[in-house]
């Protein structure tokens, strides 16, 4: 399948059932929420999908139910976060059997490659799939930054062909625009810069409060690319204390107590994560559901 990074791309939570299964009934039921706010493409297993503890069964599983469930009408991309270089690019091997259209590609995971090993490593694994690659750039929570001048090696990779930027340095996307133009396609991947660095040419953005209000964060997009900006501006005024659990370790838990409380997930994480309780339950639900009660209307 042909698309372009452009748009709304949910980094999707993976629901899990009372007993610790994957929940595939709520899952489609927040695909189906997805596509109806009009969505461009889903992301499977990544940091809020619980990458680090769901297992490649799962994804597989996962996968395989979102090609057959979207029947073309998206793009289905699969996170890819591993150690090795050759785990990698089984994953790669992987990802295409299953059917799913492109690559989100994180560094490597645990050691802390330097420059050269890093795009080493991206090299390695797009040399070894046609499929279209995202590198993910979050020094933040994983340590390595992804820099724009980086990029100067990889140009000459015709798949690796976006950039999602979570460094939380807005001038990056600048730098990169100055940089290449075109050539790589650029997605905010934090959501309380998203709004800021549309307005500034990112081509898309890679939501997690997607997860619990779909149309909000659609609308959003679609707002600011039509240049009806303070009309986004108001919405997102509205959705900041929400995008706000999206920057917090506890990412996962808040935005499932959120997609929770919008009827369209669950709260149940797998170990070592646990599900909220006394006090930060209350106060995380409190944003919540005053957020809901002031929701706009649409």
């Amino acid at each position: 399948m042909s698309f372009e990074w452009k748009g709304v791309f949910p980094a999707l939570l993976t629901p899990f059932t009372q007993d610790d299964k994957l929940d595939l009934a709520m899952f489609e039921k927040n695909l189906a929420a997805q596509l109806e706010a009009g969505v461009n493409g889903i992301i499977i297993g990544g940091s809020l999908g619980e990458a680090s503890t769901i297992t490649e069964k799962e994804k597989e599983e996962l996968t395989e139910f979102s090609v057959e469930y979207l029947n073309g009408r998206i793009p289905v991309i699969v996170n890819i976060a591993e150690s090795r270089t050759s785990d990698a690019i089984q994953q790669a091997a992987n990802v295409r059997k299953w059917g799913a259209d492109g690559i989100m590609l994180l560094p490597p995971m645990r050691y802390k490659t330097d420059d050269r090993e890093t795009i080493h490593f991206f090299k390695a694994v797009a040399h070894s799939t046609s499929l279209p690659i995202m590198i993910y750039n979050n020094p933040v929570d994983y340590k390595i930054d992804t820099r724009p001048d980086m990029f100067d090696e990889l140009v000459g990779c015709k798949n690796v062909t976006a950039l999602k930027e979570s460094s939380r340095d807005v001038t990056n996307l600048i730098r990169m625009k100055n940089r290449f133009g075109d050539r790589f396609k650029i997605l905010c991947g934090v959501d309380t810069l998203a709004m800021e660095e549309l307005c500034l040419g990112a081509d898309g953005w890679v939501a997690g409060l997607v997860c619990a209000f779909p149309r909000e964060t659609v609308a959003i997009y679609k707002l600011v690319k039509a240049g009806r900006i303070d009309e986004a501006a108001k919405i997102y005024r509205w959705f900041m204390p929400l995008l706000e659990l999206d920057i917090h370790p506890k990412l996962v838990q808040y935005i499932k107590l959120a997609a929770t409380q919008t009827r369209i997930g669950s709260e149940y994480v797998r170990a070592p994560r646990l599900i909220l309780e006394g006090e930060e339950r209350e106060r995380i639900l409190k944003v919540i559901t005053d957020g809901i009660s002031k929701r706009p209307y649409l």
